[in-house]
């Protein structure tokens, strides 16, 4: 906020002219403030009040003053303002694109995307090694899974996970994760059109987890994961890890879920690409002015993520079918708070349907609307294959497709 005082002397009466200038407020909370304004300064007369054409949203304020004792009020009212306008204004900054390592926020399993990304109570297969890995702890037989997914972009990402029980011992998994691109040919400022070497990118991350049942309603499971990011001759590396827990209720049947994602180290860029001959001292002539220096980039935090969800079977059963309902709440350390909500009714335990919408309240997010169906089909006795289909609307990034092809034995 901008505070611009000025004089008019008059012949009859001495006023004064004050200018505020509210530079960096979130949109929304522009008419919020104008009330405020207009409340606080009721015995003060309002000359002027306009919104400005700024690079920033903002608007001004020109106020008219009489006397000596209106303009120490306002003085008082501009620190008031000052102070109430720091919050506001902070609300605008949401960090997106401030971490590392971002494919570890796409969601994984056609069953989990089609019900809009709200798992984390749900989870009680082999996709809950991404979603909570407490969920492993419910599995009676061992299950492998494989989905991929034509991301945006044109990204290919593919995710594939097993998890074994052991009885009371507890439930081991593994998992990885690959997101990858088509090669590119690289170009520069002096060969724009390229230079006919090619260069690709891509980002891993391979986990191992470990959940256990700790009493017949709560389990709590873990995940290590190693993380791996390149392109051209560039190269990062980073460790996170993950909890969660999962708790049935008694009351008609509701699951809690939560989970802690990604809490690690940070990244860093590195590799040959990062070499560099330079003059350390231009100033100087007669010098070597071709050092070997290496360019050092900046660390980059992972991006954690903290979820808590819900979820209920409506039907319980009835007419042979079961009607899931589930929402999660969401707080990333990269972007503002959001809630997923879905559905899946699932009959005679072999088809499915799933419904769900994603990012709810996430201001500027693509994210919306995700449809799914599944099958289930029993083979050789005890083994049983499941079918899994998503698709999620992205908004402007068109949408994305998700198959998820899955085996319990």
């Amino acid at each position: 906020m901008k505070f611009l005082p000025q004089s008019h002397e008059g012949t009859q009466e001495h006023k004064k002219l004050f200018r505020l200038d509210f530079l960096d407020v979130v949109p929304d909370l522009q008419c919020r403030l104008v009330f405020i304004l207009r409340k606080t300064l009721a015995n003060l007369r309002v000359l002027e009040s306009s919104w400005q054409e700024l690079e920033q949203p903002g608007f001004s304020l020109t106020l008219s003053l009489n006397s000596a004792s209106e303009e120490k009020r306002m003085k008082k009212i501009i620190i008031i303002l000052l102070v109430l306008n720091i919050p506001l204004s902070a609300q605008e900054v949401s960090k997106v694109g401030t971490t590392a390592a971002g494919f570890l926020n796409v969601d994984v399993g056609s069953r989990a995307v089609g019900m809009g990304g709200a798992f984390a109570a749900v989870a009680a297969d082999v996709s809950a090694s991404y979603w909570n890995p407490a969920g492993i702890a419910r599995l009676d037989k061992a299950e492998a899974m494989f989905c991929n997914a034509r991301w945006i972009a044109d990204l290919a990402y593919n995710y594939a996970a097993v998890a074994i029980p052991f009885g009371n011992v507890g439930t081991v998994g593994i998992n990885a994760a690959f997101l990858s691109m088509d090669e590119m040919e690289r170009t520069t400022i002096a060969q724009p059109d390229g230079t006919g070497e090619t260069f690709d990118a891509g980002s891993y991350a391979f986990g191992l987890g470990y959940a256990r049942n700790l009493t017949d309603r709560f389990s709590i499971g873990f995940n290590v994961k190693y993380i791996h990011e390149e392109i051209y001759h560039s190269s990062a590396n980073g460790i996170a890890f993950d909890v969660g827990t999962l708790f049935d209720t008694q009351l008609k049947g509701l699951r809690i879920g939560m989970s802690i994602a990604n809490y690690g180290t940070k990244m860093q860029m590195g590799g040959r690409d990062m070499l560099a001959q330079v003059d350390v001292d231009p100033l100087v002539s007669g010098n070597n002015a071709n050092i070997n220096a290496n360019l050092q980039t900046d660390a980059y935090d992972l991006p954690l993520m903290f979820r808590v969800g819900v979820s209920m079977d409506v039907l319980k059963g009835a007419a042979n079918s079961h009607f899931l309902v589930s929402a999660d709440a969401l707080h990333p350390n990269d972007d503002v708070e959001y809630v997923n909500v879905g559905g899946e009714y699932i009959w005679n335990q072999m088809f499915s349907l799933r419904a769900g919408y994603k990012s709810l309240f996430a201001r500027d997010s693509q994210g919306g609307l995700s449809l799914g169906g599944g099958l289930q089909y029993k083979v050789a006795g005890m083994a049983t294959v499941l079918v899994d289909y998503a698709w999620l609307d992205f908004g402007l990034l068109n949408d994305v497709q998700m198959f998820t092809i899955g085996l319990a034995f």
